[in-house]
């Protein structure tokens, strides 16, 4: 029986990818966290942990009638991003899948009402979601599997949900598979306008779309440190008016999996919460407690769950002239960022 032995809430900031010296240069003259806090993953869970396979919840890859699943026994070439070409161009990767999980997952759908393909067509494309992390996390680990899952842009809340049922189904049927999961994609998610932009590419927080994203994406990452997914869940009808990328739906999928509200695994932070051209960026971790992820957990000190339990975000007004997404922040690209 295969079983889930890690997740995280990451970044895939493109920023991450800039040799140090530019990002250095965008940044004030200090490195961004988020490339320090992934370093620091790798060392201390990716380079150590008993893994097989990571499965990638990529919030850049959207599908439409249906959830897809990689299954390419190996996925190997040059990547150059539609979005931003002039920031993350021609980047070499290559990494083993897993078709047998992948067959597996897609095999779940139906039993948890939804609709899983598992795709090892050859042209299919791979997004920088998943690359920018493999680039820190997987590279120059031989033998760890790499496969990843879209979000469904048709899907709600429940779909989302129902992919992650049918995603922890799909690796229990997998025998003796030790699979970390990772959900690629941002807190807050709305950009600056073009004309502005460039005067908010500091990852400072203040900078920020809005001081109610910011409450917001500060009050989702208490939460998650204090192992309350329960209250994450029942409020994202507020947090919607923040734009969480892809409707934070590379969560929720991963929420899914680890038993949604009765998921108790407390967040380690790797790095800060730091900006990127207005949206909201955090590495958060979160490690099987011993007795599972849905194990009971010491919450006394704090008031029940409900869908507006915690400090309120402060609500404002949309500002129709920004862009939510899907990207970060467009830069030139140079090499092998794990080292600069």
């Amino acid at each position: 029986m295969g079983e889930i032995t890690g997740a995280g809430l990451l970044s895939h900031v493109p920023t991450m990818v800039l040799p140090g010296k530019q990002r250095r240069e965008l940044n004030e003259g200090r490195e961004i966290t988020l490339v320090t806090g992934l370093r620091r993953l790798r060392r201390e869970v990716f380079e150590t942990a008993a893994y097989d396979t990571v499965v990638v919840l990529d919030s850049h890859w959207a599908t439409t009638v249906e959830f897809v699943v990689s299954a390419h026994a190996r996925r190997a070439g040059l990547f150059t991003s539609d979005e931003l070409p002039r920031g993350m161009r021609r980047m070499p990767y290559d990494y083993p899948g897993d078709p047998e999980l992948a067959a597996n997952i897609a095999r779940s759908g139906p039993g948890r009402g939804t609709w899983i393909t598992a795709v090892d067509d050859s042209c299919l494309p791979v997004h920088y979601a998943t690359l920018n992390l493999w680039k820190f996390l997987g590279e120059g680990l031989p033998g760890k599997r790499w496969i990843s899952i879209g979000v469904v842009q048709t899907g709600d809340m429940e779909d989302h949900l129902r992919l992650g049922r049918a995603l922890a189904d799909g690796i229990a049927a997998t025998p003796g598979r030790r699979v970390l999961l990772i959900a690629s994609g941002a807190l807050s998610h709305t950009f600056w306008p073009l004309r502005e932009l460039r005067d908010h590419e500091s990852g400072d927080p203040s900078h920020v779309f809005s001081a109610g994203a910011r409450a917001a994406d500060r009050e989702r990452i208490a939460w998650f440190k204090e192992g309350r997914h329960d209250r994450v869940l029942a409020t994202m009808p507020e947090f919607a008016r923040f734009r969480p990328e892809a409707g934070f739906s590379h969560y929720l999928m991963m929420a899914g999996a680890l038993g949604e509200s009765a998921c108790t695994a407390r967040a380690r932070q790797y790095g800060e919460y730091e900006n990127a051209i207005g949206t909201g960026q955090a590495h958060l971790w979160f490690d099987r407690p011993a007795a599972g992820w849905t194990a009971p957990s010491d919450l006394s000190d704090l008031s029940a769950p409900s869908a507006s339990s915690g400090p309120s975000a402060p609500s404002e007004p949309a500002r129709p002239s920004a862009p939510s997404g899907p990207s970060d922040i467009p830069v030139p690209h140079m090499p092998d960022p794990r080292e600069s």
